[in-house]
C-alpha cells in the first residue's frame, strides 16, 4: 500500500511511530552510554583512583614516618623524644593500615595482575622496613642516637629508598593505566556521540521526510491551503456559486476538487430548481386562473341545474295531476261502460217486450213507458259520456262520436215511444217494425258497451304510462338534485383548488426568492425578478 493512499491518521500515527521508534532508539542508545560511562566512572573512581589515591596515601605515610624518625634522633629533651616518637607511631599505623587498605583493593576483580604484584611487592617491602624502623625508633627514643644513626644508615635507608621506589613503581603504573582509562573512555564516549549524533542525524531527517511526505500527501489531499478551502467553503455557505479557481489544477479526489464538483452540482441543482421554481410558478398562476374560469363555469352549470331542477318538479307536479285526471276519466269511463251494460240489458228487455207486443197489447203503454224512460236515461248518459270524453280531449273523440250517437238514438227513440203513444191505435200494426228498430238499438247498445270498454282500457293504459312518467320525471328530478350536489360540491373544490394553486404559487415565488440568494455563474447569476 502506497503512502499517498493512507488516511490522514494513518500518515501521521506511521510519522509520529517512526520519530517515537527513533527517540526510542536514541535515548536507549545514549543510556546505554550513559551506563558506560557510569560503569567506567565507578571503576575508574572505585578502582584504579582510590588505589592511585591510596598510594599517595601510603608514600605520604612512609614519608611522615621517615621525616618522624628522622626528627626524633635530633631531638633534645625526652618529651620531644616522646612526642616525636608518638608522630612516627602514628604514621606508621597510617602506613600499614593504608597498605592493608591497598592489598585488599587489589584483590578486587578486574585489578591486573602486574598492579597486584607491585601492591604485594610494596607489602613485602614495607615488611621488611617496618621492625627496622621501628628498632631504630626505640633506640633513637632511650637515647642511643649512634646506634640508631648507624643501624639507619646500614639497614633503613636502602629499605627505605626500595619502599620508596615501589609505592613509585606502583603510582606510575597506576597513573599509566588511569591515563590509558582515560584515552579509551575518551574514545568510547566519542564513538557513542558520534553513534547519537548520527541516531540524532538519521532522526532529524526521518523527521523532516515525514514531514515533507505528510506535507506534500496533505496538499495533494487537500488540493490547497487550509485557508483557501475555508474561502471556498464559506462562498458556497453565503451562496456564491461561482466557478472554484485553482481546482483543475487540484488532484482527483482532493478536498479542493471534491468542493469543486460540490459547486457545479448545487450550480446546476440551484438552477434546476430556480427553473422549476420558474415553471412551478408560471403553472400555478395558469392553474389560478383557469380554476377561476372553471369556478365561474360551475357556477353558471350549478344556477343551470338549479332552474333545471325547478322545472323537472314544476313538469312533475304537472304529470301527477295529468295522473290524477286519468285516474278520475278511467272511473268514470269505467261508470259509462256499466251504464252502456245496463242499457245494453234494458235494450234486451224491450226487444223481449217488443217480442211479447204480438201476444199482449195490453202491455203496450206500459212498455211505452219502460221505452222512454230507457230513453231518457240513455239520453243523460250519453250525455255525460260526451262531457267525459270531451274531457279526455284527443283521446276522447271517438267516445264523443258515439256517445252522440247514442244520444241521438236514445232522443229518437224517446220521439218514437211519443209517436207510439198518439199512435197506440196503430202500433199493433208497426209492432215489427218497432221490434226490428229495437234491436237494432241493441245491436247499437251493443257497440257503445264495446267502445265504452274500449276508452275504459286506453284511459287505464293512460294511466299506466303516465304513472311511469311521474315515477321518471321524480327519478331524473332526484337524479338533477344530485347533480345539482354534486355540481355544488366540485364548485366548492375548484374554489379549494383555485386558493391551493394561489398558495403553491406563493410558495414558489418565495422558493424563487430563496434560490435568489445564490449566484450563478453566467445566466444562472440573474436575480429573482
Amino acid at each position: 500500500m502506497r503512502f499517498d493512499n493512507l488516511t490522514v491518521r494513518a500518515k501521521l500515527s506511521v510519522a509520529f511511530g517512526v520519530l517515537v521508534l527513533l527517540i526510542a532508539l536514541v535515548a536507549s542508545l545514549a543510556l546505554s552510554a550513559l551506563d558506560d560511562s557510569n560503569e567506567d566512572f565507578d571503576h575508574y573512581v572505585q578502582g584504579i583512583n582510590a588505589r592511585l589515591l591510596m598510594s599517595y596515601e601510603v608514600r605520604t605515610a612512609v614519608e611522615r614516618r621517615a621525616i618522624a624518625a628522622r626528627d626524633l634522633l635530633n631531638a633534645a629533651t625526652p618529651q620531644d623524644r616522646e612526642t616525636i616518637k608518638a608522630e612516627v607511631t602514628k604514621a606508621h599505623a597510617d602506613v600499614q593500615a593504608n597498605i592493608a587498605t591497598l592489598t585488599k583493593m587489589a584483590t578486587q576483580p578486574g585489578v591486573p595482575e602486574k598492579a597486584r604484584s607491585l601492591i604485594a611487592k610494596l607489602a613485602e617491602i614495607e615488611s621488611r622496613y617496618a621492625p627496622v624502623a621501628l628498632k631504630i625508633v626505640d633506640l633513637a627514643a632511650q637515647g642511643q642516637r649512634d646506634e640508631a644513626i648507624s643501624k639507619m644508615n646500614a639497614d633503613c635507608r636502602p629499605l627505605l629508598a626500595a619502599l620508596i621506589g615501589a609505592a613509585q613503581d606502583y603510582r606510575e603504573y597506576t597513573s599509566q593505566r588511569s591515563e590509558a582509562l582515560m584515552a579509551t573512555a575518551d574514545e568510547t564516549f566519542a564513538a557513542h556521540r558520534r553513534t547519537l549524533v548520527l541516531c540524532c542525524l538519521a532522526a532529524l531527517a526521518a523527521a523532516v521526510l515525514a514531514g515533507a511526505l505528510i506535507t506534500r500527501s496533505l496538499t495533494r489531499a487537500l488540493g490547497a491551503e487550509p485557508a483557501r478551502l475555508g474561502e471556498v467553503a464559506k462562498r458556497v455557505a453565503d451562496g456564491d456559486l461561482s466557478p472554484v479557481s485553482g481546482a483543475a489544477a487540484a488532484v482527483n479526489g482532493s478536498v479542493l476538487a471534491s468542493l469543486s464538483d460540490m459547486q457545479q452540482s448545487l450550480a446546476r441543482i440551484v438552477g434546476e430548481v430556480r427553473n422549476s421554481s420558474e415553471s412551478i410558478a408560471t403553472g400555478t398562476s395558469q392553474i389560478a386562473m383557469a380554476n377561476v374560469s372553471l369556478s365561474q363555469r360551475t357556477e353558471e352549470q350549478a344556477s343551470s341545474l338549479e332552474e333545471t331542477a325547478a322545472s323537472m318538479e314544476e313538469l312533475s307536479s304537472t304529470v301527477k295531476s295529468s295522473v290524477d285526471v286519468a285516474l278520475e276519466a278511467n272511473q268514470l269511463a269505467s261508470q259509462a261502460a256499466e251504464a252502456a251494460r245496463i242499457g245494453g240489458d234494458r235494450v234486451g228487455q224491450v226487444v223481449a217486450t217488443m217480442q211479447s207486443i204480438s201476444g199482449s197489447s195490453r202491455r203496450i203503454v206500459d212498455i211505452i213507458g219502460v221505452i222512454d224512460g230507457i230513453a231518457f236515461q240513455t239520453n243523460i248518459l250519453a250525455l255525460n259520456a260526451a262531457v267525459e270524453a270531451a274531457r279526455a280531449g284527443e283521446q276522447g273523440r271517438g267516445f264523443a262520436v258515439v256517445a252522440g250517437e247514442v244520444r241521438t238514438l236514445a232522443q229518437r227513440s224517446a220521439e218514437a215511444a211519443k209517436e207510439i203513444k198518439n199512435l197506440i191505435s196503430a202500433s199493433v200494426e208497426r209492432v215489427e217494425v218497432g221490434s226490428k228498430q229495437v234491436d237494432d238499438a241493441g245491436a247499437s247498445m251493443q257497440e257503445i258497451v264495446a267502445q265504452a270498454q274500449r276508452v275504459s282500457q286506453m284511459i287505464s293504459e293512460l294511466t299506466t304510462a303516465s304513472s311511469e312518467q311521474s315515477q321518471g320525471i321524480s327519478q331524473v328530478g332526484d337524479a338533477v338534485q344530485q347533480l345539482d350536489q354534486v355540481t355544488q360540491q366540485n364548485a366548492a373544490m375548484v374554489e379549494e383548488t383555485a386558493s391551493a394553486a394561489e398558495s403553491l404559487r406563493y410558495q414558489a415565488e418565495s422558493l424563487m426568492q430563496s434560490m435568489s440568494v445564490f449566484k450563478l455563474n453566467g445566466a444562472g447569476a440573474m436575480a429573482y425578478r
